[in-house]
C-alpha cells in the first residue's frame, strides 16, 4: 500500500493517507487539541480533496484528549490565531456555515467515519465525533455539550446526530445540563459503538477498519445512503428506497 501524509494549520492538523484508509489527527496535544477556525478550514479543505478511492476515514486526537472544546485564545484573536467569527460581523452565518462544513462531509455515504475518542471530548470536540458515523471510546473518555453553559448555543452540527442517537428528552437534558458523560454511559446511551481499554484503542478502531473494508465498496456506500433515509420515511417510503438502491446498484453492474 502507498501512504502520503500532509500537514494543515500550521502542523496542528495532519493527514495520513494508507490505501482506502484515510486518517485525520489533531494535533495541538499541548492544548488538547483545543480548535480554531483555522483548523476547521482545514478539515474542510481534507473534507473537499478528499481522493475518491479512500472508503474510511479515522479522526482521533493527539495525546490524553481527543478535543477540548474550542479554543479560548480564538475569542479573542490571541496568540496569532484568526479570531473566530463575531455575531456583528455581517457575514456571520456565512463564517459559521465554513466552519461547519468541516464537519458535514464526514457524513458523506462514500465514506464511513470513525471517531476514535480518548480523553475529554468537549463542545466542539464532541460535536466533531458526532459528525462521524461510528464511535469507538476509550474508557477514560469524557463526552460533554458545553455550549449553552457557556451562553451558546451548539453550533457545529451536533444537534441533529445527538437526538438521532440520545432522542429528544435525552438530548434537552445532556445540552441543559452539560453535565459530563463518561464512556460507560455514553454506551448505554449509544454515543459509542465500543468502549475498549485506552491502551486498546488504536487495535479496535483497526479491527474495525478491516472488517468495513471486507464488504463491497458499491453495496457499502449505497447501504449507508439508504439507512440515512430510513429515518424521515414512512416504511412504505423506506421500502421504495430500498427497491430503488437496489435496481441502482445491479444495473451499475450490469453496464460495467
Amino acid at each position: 500500500m502507498t501512504s502520503s501524509q500532509a500537514e494543515f494549520a500550521a502542523g496542528t492538523l495532519k493527514l495520513a493517507i494508507d490505501g482506502q484508509v484515510a486518517t485525520i489527527t489533531l494535533a495541538r496535544p499541548e492544548r488538547r487539541n483545543a480548535l480554531t477556525p483555522a483548523v476547521w478550514h482545514g478539515l474542510a479543505a481534507i473534507g473537499s480533496d478528499l481522493p475518491d478511492h479512500v472508503r474510511v476515514v479515522v479522526v482521533r486526537g493527539e495525546g490524553p484528549s481527543f478535543c477540548a472544546g474550542i479554543d479560548l485564545a480564538v475569542l479573542s484573536g490571541g496568540d496569532g490565531e484568526e479570531p473566530i467569527a463575531r455575531p456583528d460581523d455581517p457575514d456571520f452565518e456565512d463564517k459559521v456555515a465554513g466552519y461547519q462544513a468541516g464537519y458535514l462531509w464526514l457524513s458523506d455515504p462514500s465514506i464511513v467515519s470513525i471517531a476514535a475518542v480518548q480523553g475529554h471530548a468537549i463542545g466542539a470536540g464532541f460535536q466533531l465525533a458526532l459528525a462521524c458515523d461510528l464511535r469507538i471510546l476509550a474508557d477514560d473518555a469524557k463526552l460533554c455539550m458545553k455550549e449553552p453553559a457557556l451562553g451558546l448555543v451548539p453550533d457545529l452540527t451536533g444537534t441533529k446526530p445527538l437526538v438521532d442517537i440520545v432522542g429528544l428528552p435525552r438530548a434537552i437534558e445532556l445540552c441543559l445540563t452539560a453535565r459530563t458523560v463518561n464512556a460507560a454511559e455514553a454506551l448505554l446511551l449509544r454515543l459509542a459503538e465500543l468502549v475498549v481499554p485506552g491502551a486498546e484503542l488504536d487495535a479496535a478502531v483497526a479491527d474495525l477498519v478491516a472488517a468495513l473494508l471486507q464488504t463491497d465498496a458499491a453495496a457499502a456506500r449505497a447501504t449507508k445512503a439508504l439507512l440515512a433515509q430510513a429515518q424521515g420515511n414512512t416504511r412504505e417510503q423506506q421500502a421504495a428506497a430500498e427497491r430503488r438502491a437496489q435496481a441502482e446498484l445491479l444495473r451499475s453492474r450490469v453496464a460495467r
